[in-house]
Formats: structure tokens, C-alpha cells, sequence
């Protein structure tokens, strides 16, 4: 599917870009899955889906490639040139590089673009998804504890259970799991911690449900140094707080919708502790299969997996 999408998107880029006329002619059966668009859609419609999703995939992107990327589909109303080499050249007056540079970013960023587009198109989630997620860390104290409170939102009638697993990477046998309040917590792990919530009762569309854990990890060894989430689900809000021995000197790296690779670590920003020890993170809009989180060491390849 990659190698169909950077196709398409290429013969995208052609002309007026999103703006060109008969725009259905021009998105491919690839794009057109990427961007959830079906056969009964218009062409106002599709045009809608299509910009709304590119525009979406392009915040993904690194921040020098954004610009060549929007300027390329003419996602941004700045350099709506009705040819693609009109839009490279006002590319390379705006950040003073020779066209070549712009070209060759562009070409990057389709193929990022591809490849976030093939590892986050939308699927059947089980039918609902999380409208904010609030993990707590603590780590100023001999047994560390994590307390994490879910809400969220229920897509189709009739949903009897919700499966999900831990945010922070950890052997089951090293930690103890207590379900504070929102339903009956069967536990399925294996490795992980792997859970199945059964609510009181059936939960229908449109309603809201919350539940919340707390573990207690038997020893600071067992915890690892990092809560890296790769969500399989759509998720509204994901809030992040550590707290540390006081460390003034301590930087977390944080990962902000981040695409896995196999072939090296993301990259991320740094991030200073406060005078307190803690760090507070918010991050919003996630979407499946990028990577959301913290890490103050070791490495967030090895440590990152998925929510379920």
C-alpha cells in the first residue's frame, strides 16, 4: 500500500494540487482508503475528507518538511499556484533555498506521508474509543506507583467489555493491580499487563464510561524509565505527569506523535524537570499507531509498544 500511496500522492501534487477540478479523478484507490473515502462520496465531500486527512498527516511531519509538503498539495491558501513548480519556487523564496532543496523535501515528505497515512488509517476499534487518558507516575519513593484513569466514549450499542493494556512497560509478576472503580477487571497478561474491563452493564453509543487502576511495582528496578504509548484507538487526550526525587538537572525526552522505525530511535524534544521533580505532559489528538510518551533513559525502541 506505501508504494501505491507515494504514487498517488505525486500525481496529487500535479497542477492545482487539492484545488484542481474533478478532484475524484485524481485520488487513487490507495488515497481514497487512507482518506476514508467510499463511492458514494462527492466531489465536495471527498475534496473535504481529502484535505481534512492530508492536513492532519502533514502536522506528523517534521517541522522542515510541513511547509514544503502543504506549499506542494496547496494545503495552504499562501501558494495556491495553479502549477506544482510556481508553489516550489515560493517554497524556496520563503525559507531561502534553491528550488532543488524544496524539491527534494517534498519528495521526503511524501513518503512519510505514505507511510503515516499506511500505519494510521482508520479501522474498527472495537467499537468505541478514549476521550482522555491520565497516567501518574511516581518515582520519589521506595515502591513506585503508576495510577492510570481512562474516559471513554462508546461507539455502537451494546458494548459489554473494553480491552486494553498498561502505558508503561512492565513484567506482569513485578507489579500488583488494583481496579479503583468502573466495572470487573479480568486479567489476560501474559508478559504485560493485559486487561479486559467488563462494566456493570452494557454501555450503548453515544455514552461515557470511566474506570481507573493504580499499580504498585514491588521495586524501583522493575520500572522502566520511560511511559511510551502507541495507541491502537483514536484518543482525545493523552495527560502525562512524573514525579521524581528532586532533580534539578534531570531532562526527560518527550515523543509527541512520533512514527515508529525499524531501522534507528525516534527523535524527540527535550524537556527540563521543574524545581519540584515533576514534568507535566499533554498531548491531544492522538492517532493509532504513532508514539505518544516520555523517556528519561535507556532506549524507547526496546521499551515502546502497543496500548492493546
Amino acid at each position: 500500500m506505501t508504494t501505491n500511496l507515494v504514487r498517488e500522492l505525486k500525481t496529487l501534487r500535479k497542477g492545482r494540487g487539492v484545488h484542481a477540478g474533478r478532484i475524484v479523478d485524481k485520488i487513487g484507490p490507495a488515497l481514497a482508503v487512507a482518506c476514508g473515502i467510499t463511492g458514494a462520496d462527492g466531489s465536495v465531500a471527498a475534496k473535504q475528507k481529502l484535505v481534512t486527512r492530508l492536513t492532519e498527516l502533514v502536522e506528523q511531519l517534521p517541522e522542515d518538511l510541513q511547509l514544503p509538503a502543504r506549499a506542494a498539495f496547496g494545503l495552504t491558501s499562501e501558494a495556491r499556484h495553479p502549477l506544482y513548480q510556481e508553489r516550489v519556487g515560493w517554497v524556496a523564496t520563503v525559507i531561502d533555498r534553491d528550488a532543488r532543496t524544496v524539491r527534494r523535501r517534498v519528495d521526503e515528505a511524501v513518503d512519510q506521508l505514505a507511510e503515516l497515512a499506511a500505519t494510521t488509517t482508520r479501522r474498527d476499534v472495537g467499537g468505541w474509543h478514549t476521550a482522555e487518558l491520565s497516567v501518574a507516575v511516581t518515582l520519589d519513593q521506595g515502591q513506585p506507583e503508576v495510577l492510570e484513569r481512562y474516559q471513554v466514549v462508546v461507539d455502537q450499542d451494546g458494548v459489554d467489555s473494553l480491552e486494553f493494556a498498561s502505558v508503561f512497560p512492565v513484567r506482569r509478576r513485578d507489579v500488583d493491580v488494583h481496579l479503583l472503580y468502573g466495572g470487573t477487571l479480568r486479567d489476560r497478561s501474559l508478559d504485560r499487563p493485559v486487561f479486559t474491563l467488563v462494566p456493570a452493564t452494557p454501555l450503548a453509543r453515544g455514552e461515557t464510561h470511566d474506570f481507573a487502576l493504580r499499580y504498585r511495582l514491588q521495586s524501583r528496578d522493575a520500572m522502566h524509565p520511560c511511559v511510551l504509548h502507541v495507541p491502537d484507538r483514536p484518543c482525545d487526550l493523552f495527560d502525562l505527569r512524573v514525579r521524581f526525587e528532586h532533580d534539578g538537572k534531570r531532562i526527560v525526552r518527550t515523543f509527541d506523535g512520533v512514527l515508529m522505525r525499524s531501522d534507528g530511535e525516534p527523535g524527540g524534544m527535550q524537556q527540563a524537570v521543574d524545581r519540584a521533580g515533576d514534568v507535566h505532559l499533554r498531548f491531544r489528538r492522538l492517532l493509532p499507531g504513532l508514539l505518544y510518551g516520555a523517556r528519561w533513559g535507556g532506549s524507547a525502541v526496546c521499551s515502546a509498544r502497543r496500548a492493546s
